[in-house]
Order: structure tokens, then sequence, then C-alpha cells
């Protein structure tokens, strides 16, 4: 429950051979976009489960003069995967070739990050920040045992892929929790980056590579659609908080939804104390409001931008959607639920300089595809596209998909910079609320916000129930009082992995920093 505080430089990420990959870089004098860098990098060869170079992206930046940006490291739906690609399903498979049906934006996100870090500063040789990657693919990580009960809970989803198999179902057996696995192939791949450059991903020996392998597996992604594509520059999302202004990331992401929560819930009088029925219904109502919204509205449209700031600067419409809220009768819920795994880290450094970062191959192992020239595992952001002419997310060639990735940040009114975000799909917008209003709100200590028990409304992975999930800690009157006003609570395990892997870190106007990892994860702070 001990918050770590340090005032040189800090870093959080779900795995502690990252975290420590990234505070190295900044003893080494990178700044937190290289220490970012740095972290993302090592989870691709440490957390392969989770995340890698053959995902999603997005950034937020908070930089010491009061700048706000975000990076949009998205790929778009490939111009081959049209209605008639898919003829014959109702929707786009889950897993294998027609599931890896978008571009990889990481490594594009990477670029774009670096160039503005050398605004800063010069940057670290590229070799310096992908060192600790190279050597963990190249002499192997320890197996956590989230990756090994993945494996075994996944095989016949997984098995299908015969480069898959050989790297993670030796003589048909998944790897298993301690043994040491190398990545050889991941290892090529970012040695000849440092060769050739983080564009040759895109156009070069790489690209090609991804291309071949991508067309072998029956995917409609070609080199042209990765020799199009940039990471974009953008404006992040931005609501006023009675304690400050907090940031997200604006669609394709779920962002405006993660905002929305706590718009409402600050909004409602009172609020409850931390922990009391009234706090959890009110962030649980909230959160219904939000999704409804998203469900119907986010996408990677243009228009669903325009209309999510639109939203968030309208002060009437947030206190017409809080009056809603019955404070003594839950709502019935039975909305659509939007899935995905991912990683989030952040750092800050000696400059004052915050990064909110945020890296995903959406489910577990992606699409199950893993590119054997590249020892690549691909994504499968792309199924959430609907297999529809038009509306909400339909499949349209060139379109960024719907994304639940969304970093969040803060910059409270006492001078405080806080990043903070989780894995979790679903639960990213309900762990970013709770841990956000524990510890601006309620003066909960940061680590300790993360740590105590939480929530999740809604479906989770491959279930039905709509049920609001709770960990074991909430006091009995607690649970009595929120079936009473209607909620479907259902308990979970203790510290149970369907909550996310949470962090955060806090910069105070003196440059002090303190930090939070989540205990349900295999992370760490790292601090000097």
């Amino acid at each position: 429950m001990q918050t770590p505080f340090s005032r040189r430089g800090m870093v959080s990420a779900p795995h502690h051979l990252a975290s420590q990959a990234g505070l190295d870089i900044l003893k080494a004098g990178g700044t937190a976009i290289e220490a970012t860098v740095a972290m993302a990098a090592t989870l691709s060869a440490v957390y392969p489960h989770m995340t890698g170079l053959g995902g999603d992206a997005f950034w937020l930046i908070l930089w010491p003069d009061g700048r706000n940006v975000s990076i949009e490291a998205c790929g778009a739906l490939a111009h081959a995967a049209d209605a008639a690609f898919y003829a014959g399903y109702d929707q786009i498979p889950w897993r294998g070739g027609l599931a890896a049906n978008t571009v990889a934006g990481t490594v594009a996100g990477w670029e774009k990050a670096l160039q503005m870090s050398a605004e800063q500063q010069p940057n670290l040789p590229l070799e310096r920040l992908l060192r600790d990657a190279i050597y963990y693919a190249e002499h192997g990580r320890v197996v956590t045992q989230g990756e090994a009960d993945l494996l075994k809970e996944k095989q016949s989803e997984l098995i299908g892929n015969t480069a898959f198999a050989e790297q993670f179902y030796p003589n048909g057996e998944p790897l298993e929790a301690g043994s040491v696995q190398a990545m050889p192939g991941l290892a090529k791949t970012l040695k000849i980056l440092l060769r050739d450059g983080l564009r040759s991903f895109y156009e070069g020996a790489i690209a090609r590579m991804i291309a071949e392998d991508l067309a072998d597996v029956g995917s409609p992604v070609r080199y042209e659609d990765g020799a199009e594509y940039n990471a974009a520059l953008k404006e992040p999302l931005m609501v006023e908080y009675s304690c400050g202004h907090i940031l997200n990331t604006a669609p394709p992401t779920q962002g405006v939804a993660s905002l929305l929560i706590l718009a409402l819930q600050d909004r409602l009088r009172p609020c409850g104390e931390a922990e009391s029925a009234d706090y959890i219904h009110g962030l649980v109502e909230a959160t219904k409001i939000s999704f409804q919204y998203r469900n119907k509205n986010i996408d990677g449209r243009l228009e669903a931008e325009q209309h999510a700031r639109d939203l968030l600067n309208n002060t009437a419409a947030l206190d017409d959607s809080a009056a809603k809220i019955d404070m003594k009768t839950s709502l019935p819920w039975n909305e659509q639920t939007q899935w995905g795994d991912t990683t989030w880290m952040g750092a800050v450094d000696h400059h004052g300089i915050a990064v909110s970062f945020i890296q995903s191959i959406y489910f577990e192992f992606g699409s199950g595809i893993l590119l054997p020239q590249t020892g690549l595992i691909w994504q499968n952001r792309g199924t959430s596209f609907r297999l529809a002419k038009a509306g909400w997310n339909a499949l349209t060639p060139g379109q960024k998909p719907f994304h639940t990735l969304n970093p969040a940040a803060a910059r409270l009114k006492d001078g405080r910079v806080m990043v903070y975000g989780t894995m979790g799909g679903e639960g990213q917008p309900q762990t970013q609320a709770v841990i956000f209003s524990r510890y601006v709100q309620h003066g909960i200590s940061l680590q300790e916000a993360v740590c105590r028990p939480r929530w999740l409304l809604g479906r989770t992975w491959g279930e039905e129930s709509t049920s609001l999930k709770m960990e074991p800690g909430f006091h009995a009157d607690v649970l009595d009082e929120l079936r009473q006003r209607g909620h479907d609570v259902e308990l979970l395990s203790t510290r149970s992995g369907l909550m996310g892997h949470a962090g955060a870190l806090v910069r105070y106007q003196g440059g002090r920093l303190e930090g939070a990892t989540d205990p349900r994860s295999d992370g760490a702070v790292a601090a000097w």
C-alpha cells in the first residue's frame, strides 16, 4: 500500500523488467518519451500476450510549459477488406488471417514521439532504446503465470497458426510459467529497425516481409496499406473537473467515455464517502450514461471526434445528463460490451515531461497470427468493425476501427500533473474513474487507490452476464445497499485479473514524484 516517492524521474509499467528498462533510459539522460519507447519495446519481448509491434498505440504527452499533445498511432482497415472479402460471414472472425485486417500503428507512433522528444534535447541512439528488448528477445524471458494461463486457456483458438504454435506450444504443449523462452524473429526485426530506421516497418525490408507473411495467412493487408500510413498528432480531449482538467484521447478511442464518467460524477452531490454505496452507485450510473453515448456515437468516422468535443464543452448538456442519474435506483443494463487487453505505462522525467501511453494487440495474443519472417504477432483490432453497410463502426476500407485504448492524464489546480491508465477494454474508463476519484476527490494515497478492491460493470471475455462484478473487500452493508438499488452484484476472487493492470504517476509543482503499480500485474514503479 506504500506509495513510492522520488524527484529525478519515475516510470510505471505492467512488467518490472520494462519499468527497469525505462528507468535506465532516464538515468542515461533520456526523456520520458524515450523511456516510454524503451518500455514499450521491452514489453513486446517480455509480455507478448498483451502487446507488441504488430499492434496500435496512443500517446498523451504533457509538457512542462502547459502544452498537451496526443499521438494517434492507430492503423486503418486494409483497402481490400470490403464486404466482398467477408462474404458469407456474419461477423469478422476473432482469430486467424481474416482477423489480421488493419495496419499496425505502434512503430509509427514511436517515430512520431521521438521526433517530439528531440525538441527537448537530442535523442539517445535508437540502439540504446531497444537494447533491453533485443536482449530479452534473443536470450529469453521468464514466462509469467499470466501468459502461461492464457496459453492454456486459449489453446484451441491459437494452435491453428503454425508459426505461433512453434513459438508458444513447443511439442504441442503450452509454455509453462517459469520457463525461459526467446523470440529470435522479434530480435531480428528490432535489429533491422536499428539498421534501416523505424520507417522501414512501413516502407522497406520489414514492410515487405510483413506483407508477404500476412498474404500467406489470408489477411487483406497489403504492402501499400502500410506504405501510406503515418501516425498523427492530435489535440487531446479535455473536460473541466472541480479540481482541474482531465485529458484523454479523441475518437476512435473511447477516451470521451472516461471523461464523461468523471464529469458526471463530479456533478453528483452528495457523491458519498469513498467505497460507500452512494460513491459506487454514482460512478456506475455515470458509467452507464457514458457507455450509452459511446456505443452510439464513437468510432472512426470524422464526425465522431467533433461530436465528442462539442459534448465535453457543453456544460448544460453535462448538467442535464448528470441530473438523469437516480441515486436510489439502478438503471437496467444490457448494453454492448467492448472487449480488449492492453498495456498502460507512464513516465515522468526531470524536465517535467509526463507521458501516459497505451499499446495493444487487442485480444490476448491478438489475431493469433505470428509472422514467421519477422516474429511479430499481428493485432486483431479490426474485428471490432461491424459487417454492415452503414452506421456505427461499419466496415469501411481505409477507416480506423473503434478503440478501447485510452490513456488518461490530468492537470490539477494545485499544480499536480497526473498520468494514469489501465488495460481491460470495458474496464478502462471505469478503473480510470475510480483511481482518479479516490486519489483526487477523496485524498487516498496513490498506491492504495490502485490496490483497493475494484468493480467492473458489464460482460467479460466469453461471458453473457452483465452484472456488476466486484472484488472482495467492500463492506457487506454496501453490497446489500447496492443490491437494494437494483444492481446485480457478482463477487469475484481477490485481485481478479478481470480488473485490469492499472498504474499512475503524479508530479507535484515542486518536482516531487509519486507512483503506483497494480498488484494484479507483474509490474513495478521504478524511480530515482
